[in-house]
C-alpha cells in the first residue's frame, strides 16, 4: 500500500512538471509605456535638447535686434579765445525695414562761427530713407541672420525628436534585455521547485525500496544543475536592471535605482504601447519620408545653406546704395514733406557705388555655398535610402519572428508531451529518470529560446517604430 501510494505521488509530482513564465515575486511591475513616461519626462539629455530650444530661441531674439528702432543723440561745442566755432546738436530715430530700406528722421540745430559752408545753419528737420539699389537688396546679413535663426531653432525641435526617438529606442531595448533575463530566471526557478520535490519523493521511495539509490544521485545531480542555472540567471537578471537604470531618473535629476523587488509585467502581450503601434509597412515607408527627424534635419539645414548661399551671391552684386533727405527748416517735421516736390527744393541725396573688379572673395564664398549644397543633398539621399532599408529590414525580421514563435511554441508543446509520455513509461517500469530528466532539460531548451524569440519580436516591433523616426 506504501509502496503504491509513493509511486502515484512521483508520478503526480511529474505530471505537473509545468514552466510558465507567469510567476512573479512582487506586486510591483514596470511596463515599456511606464518606462516611456520617464524616460521622456526626467532624462536629463532630453532636458539638455529643451535647454537647447531655448537657447536657439533666444538668438532669434538676438537676430531680431539688427531691425530694432534706433534713437541717436549727438552734441558738441567749441570755442577758443573768444570765439563760438561752433554749437552742434542732432537727435536722429533709425528704423530699419525687412526689405532692406532705412527711414530716418531727426532734428539738428547747428550755430557758431566757423561752421562747414555745406552745413545748414540753425534749426532743421529732415525725413529720409536709404536704399540699397544692388547688393542688399534682396537679402542682407541681418535678414539672412534673423532667417537662420529661426531656421535653427526649427532644427534644433526636430533634432529633439531624433533624440528622443533614439534614447526610447535604446531604453526599450534594456527593457526587453531586463524582460527576457526575468522570464528566463523564472523558468530555472519553478525548475529548482519541481526538482527538490521531485528529489524528496525520489528519497522516499528508495527508502520504502521502490527505487534504487542511483535514482536519487540522478535527481540530486538535475537539481545541482539547475540551482546552478538559477544562480546565472538571477545574476543576469541583476545585471539586465543595472543596464535599464542608466534610463530611469526622477524629477529632481537624480538616477534611479531599480529595485529587484520590481518585475515585468505578467503578460507580455498585455504592454498597451504595442497595442497602438503602426505596423504597416507601406504606412511606415510614407510617414518616414513625411517626417522622419533625421530627413528633417537635412532638410533644415538645406534651408539654413540656400540663405547662406543667397547671402554670398550678393557679394557677386556690386554695391549701389541711394540716400535721400527731405529737409525742412525749424522742428516740425511734418513740415518736410510739404516745402515742394521731391528733387526740387530743400533736399539732399547721394549715390554710393563699389564694384570690387575680379569679385574674387564673392566667387569663391558663393562657389562654396553650392557645394555645401551639393554635399547636403547627397547625405540627405543616402540617408533617405539608409532609413527606408532599415524599415524594410525590420520589418522582414518581425514577420519572420511571427512565424518562428509559431514554430517554436509547437516545438515547446511536442517535448511537454514527450516528457509526460516518458513519465508515463516510467510509470510503467519501461524508463529511467534519467530519460526523464533529459527530456525534461530539451523541454526547458525550448522554453528558454521561445522567451529568447518572443523578446526579439517585441524588441523588433518597437524598433520598426524607431526606424520610421515615430518613437515620441
Amino acid at each position: 500500500m506504501h509502496q503504491r501510494y509513493y509511486t502515484v505521488l512521483l508520478i503526480l509530482a511529474l505530471l505537473t512538471i509545468k514552466y510558465h513564465t507567469s510567476a512573479q515575486d512582487s506586486l510591483n511591475t514596470l511596463n515599456s509605456a511606464q518606462l516611456i513616461s520617464i524616460v521622456k519626462q526626467y532624462h536629463p539629455v532630453l532636458k539638455q535638447a529643451n535647454l537647447a530650444i531655448l537657447q536657439s530661441s533666444a538668438e532669434i531674439t538676438i537676430a531680431r535686434a539688427a531691425f530694432d528702432p534706433l534713437l541717436q543723440h549727438s552734441s558738441g561745442r567749441k570755442t577758443f579765445d573768444g570765439t563760438n566755432y561752433y554749437n552742434y546738436g542732432n537727435t536722429q530715430l533709425t528704423i530699419p525695414t525687412w526689405y532692406g530700406v532705412e527711414v530716418t528722421t531727426g532734428i539738428e540745430t547747428l550755430n557758431g562761427s566757423r561752421l562747414d559752408p555745406t552745413q545748414t545753419v540753425g534749426n532743421n528737420s529732415y525725413f529720409g530713407i536709404s536704399v540699397p539699389l544692388a547688393k542688399d537688396l534682396v537679402i542682407d546679413k541681418r535678414r539672412a541672420y534673423l532667417q537662420q535663426a529661426k531656421i535653427i531653432n526649427q532644427l534644433e525641435q526636430v533634432q529633439r525628436r531624433a533624440i528622443v526617438n533614439d534614447i526610447l529606442m535604446e531604453a526599450i531595448d534594456a527593457y526587453w534585455q531586463w524582460v527576457n533575463a526575468y522570464n528566463t530566471y523564472v523558468v530555472i526557478k519553478n525548475a529548482v521547485k519541481v526538482n527538490e520535490q521531485r528529489l524528496e519523493l525520489v528519497r522516499k521511495t528508495y527508502q520504502f525500496g521502490e527505487r534504487p539509490a542511483i535514482d536519487t544521485t540522478e535527481a540530486l545531480a538535475q537539481l545541482q544543475s539547475f540551482e546552478y542555472e538559477q544562480n546565472q540567471y538571477w545574476l543576469t537578471f541583476l545585471n539586465a536592471g543595472l543596464a535599464l537604470n542608466a534610463y530611469l531618473w526622477q524629477a529632481n535629476g537624480t538616477p534611479y535605482s531599480l529595485p529587484t523587488t520590481v518585475v515585468p509585467i505578467t503578460t507580455w502581450e498585455a504592454e498597451t504601447p504595442i497595442n497602438t503601434l503602426n505596423l504597416s509597412i507601406t504606412d511606415l515607408l510614407q510617414v518616414a519620408q513625411a517626417s522622419h527627424p533625421q530627413l528633417q534635419v537635412y532638410n533644415y539645414k538645406l534651408d539654413y545653406l540656400t540663405v547662406d548661399r543667397q547671402l554670398k551671391f550678393q557679394e557677386l552684386l556690386p554695391k549701389i546704395n541711394f540716400n535721400y533727405n527731405q529737409l525742412g527748416k525749424g522742428y516740425n517735421i511734418l513740415k518736410t514733406t510739404t516745402t515742394g516736390p521731391l528733387f526740387q527744393n530743400n533736399f539732399q541725396y547721394g549715390i554710393k557705388l563699389e564694384v570690387p573688379l575680379r569679385l574674387s572673395q564673392g566667387r569663391g564664398a558663393y562657389k562654396v555655398a553650392q557645394l555645401k549644397l551639393q554635399q547636403t543633398n547627397l547625405d540627405l539621399a543616402l540617408k533617405r535610402q539608409q532609413i527606408e532599408l532599415k524599415i524594410k529590414s525590420y520589418y522582414n525580421e518581425m514577420i519572420t519572428y511571427v512565424k518562428q514563435i509559431q514554430l517554436q511554441t509547437l516545438n515547446y508543446n511536442n517535448n511537454q508531451r514527450l516528457v509526460k509520455a516518458e513519465e508515463q513509461r516510467f510509470f510503467n517500469g519501461e524508463s529511467s529518470l534519467f530519460l526523464i530528466n533529459s527530456r525534461e532539460n530539451k523541454t526547458l531548451e525550448a522554453l528558454e529560446k521561445l522567451i529568447a524569440l518572443k523578446t526579439k519580436y517585441y524588441k523588433t516591433l518597437y524598433a520598426l517604430q524607431w526606424s520610421a523616426g515615430l518613437l515620441q
